[in-house]
């Protein structure tokens, strides 16, 4: 019952990247040329219900479904991590034109040339796992 709900809230969530058009690389274009608010409205309407919800699951001890404890641990300050990470992240969203959670919803619309992305992001995914202890953190 509980995969379900999963599955529900994720093709809820599918539903609402491809209407709100979060998922158009039309839309991703125009956001990296600075031509158009609408993909930093998404994102920046994500970044505050983000913050609410997050302060809400401390405040109130919300737990998961399963009935566990939700903890969030403390990030490490650096500017570098998130620096390079970021421009790492979004150098490869321009040029796949999407960024993992699209990259979903563009296949489930059925773009199948979206396939290779995927394929891409599971690799890079996979070179990562690899290099990972040998990458600054």
């Amino acid at each position: 019952m509980k995969k379900i709900i999963y599955i529900l809230l994720g093709l809820i969530f599918g539903v609402v990247m491809y209407k709100s058009e979060a998922a158009s690389w039309f839309r991703i274009y125009e956001m990296f040329r600075f031509e158009s608010f609408h993909m930093y409205g998404i994102i920046g309407t994500a970044l505050v219900f983000g913050i609410i919800f997050i302060q809400l699951i401390k405040r109130f001890h919300i737990k998961t479904f399963d009935g566990q404890a939700i903890t969030i641990e403390d990030k490490d300050k650096s500017v570098y991590r998130y620096l390079f990470g970021g421009i790492i992240f979004g150098l490869g969203w321009a040029l796949a034109g999407a960024c993992p959670g699209p990259i979903f919803v563009l296949i489930g619309a059925g773009f199948l040339p979206v396939l290779i992305v995927l394929i891409s992001a599971v690799l890079g995914t996979f070179v990562y796992g690899l290099l990972r202890d040998k990458l600054p953190h």
